[in-house]
C-alpha cells in the first residue's frame, strides 16, 4: 500500500513555480524544487519522472485553469470590464520583477519550441481567449461595450495584455499592475459606451 502524500502535488508545483520564477526553467532543479517544499528529490522523481516531466507538469496546470483567473474574477466584480481588467492584472502578478518577466520568458521559450509544450500552451492561450471573449460578451449585454465582434475585440485585448507584460519590463515605469491596467483601459476605452 503506498505511503499518503504528505504534501500534494499542487503544493509541489506552486514550489516549482516559484524556482523557475527566480531561476528560471534553466535553473530549475529538482534538488531546488524539493528543498522549496521539504521533500527529498527522489519522491520528484516518483512523481513526475525527471525535470521535464515536472515542467510539463507545471504546464499542464496552466493550460487545464487556464481561464479561471477571470472566471473568478467574474464572482468577485458585478461589472463585466472590471472584471475583465482586474483578472488580467492579477495573472498578471504572477510576474513579481523584470527578472521574473525574463525567466517566465524563457519558458515561453520552451513553449515556442517544443511541440509537447506548445501544445500546452496554446492551450492555455485559447482558454484564455475564451474567457476575455465570454467577459467581453458579458459586458455588450449588461450594456457596457457597444455591440461588436468580440471575438475579434478579445483577440485585441489578449494582445495587449502580452505585450504590456513585454513593454513593461523593457520601461519599468511603475508597478506592473497600473502599466497592465493602462495599457488594457486604453484598449476598451473606445468600446465603452459611457
Amino acid at each position: 500500500m503506498p505511503r499518503p502524500k504528505t504534501v500534494g502535488d499542487g503544493a509541489v508545483l506552486d514550489a516549482a513555480h516559484r524556482v523557475v520564477d527566480r531561476a528560471g526553467p534553466g535553473g530549475l532543479t529538482l534538488a531546488a524544487v524539493a528543498r522549496e517544499v521539504g521533500l527529498a528529490p527522489a519522491t520528484l522523481i516518483q512523481r513526475f519522472g525527471s525535470k521535464r516531466g515536472l515542467l510539463l507538469a507545471i504546464a499542464r496546470r496552466a493550460a487545464d485553469d487556464g481561464g479561471a483567473p477571470l472566471r473568478e474574477a467574474a464572482r468577485r466584480h458585478r461589472r463585466p470590464l472590471r472584471a475583465l481588467v482586474a483578472g488580467l492584472v492579477e495573472i498578471g502578478s504572477a510576474v513579481s520583477s523584470p527578472e521574473s518577466l525574463a525567466n517566465q520568458l524563457a519558458f515561453l521559450q520552451i513553449d515556442l519550441s517544443d511541440p509537447e509544450f506548445h501544445v500546452l500552451a496554446l492551450a492555455h492561450a485559447q482558454a484564455l481567449r475564451r474567457e476575455i471573449a465570454a467577459l467581453l460578451e458579458s459586458a455588450v449585454s449588461a450594456g457596457e461595450l457597444r455591440a461588436q465582434d468580440t471575438a475579434r475585440l478579445a483577440q485585441t485585448v489578449q494582445t495587449t495584455y502580452n505585450g504590456a507584460l513585454i513593454t513593461w519590463g523593457i520601461y519599468r515605469r511603475g508597478t506592473l499592475a497600473s502599466w497592465m491596467r493602462r495599457e488594457l483601459e486604453s484598449v476598451l476605452a473606445p468600446h465603452r459606451t459611457d
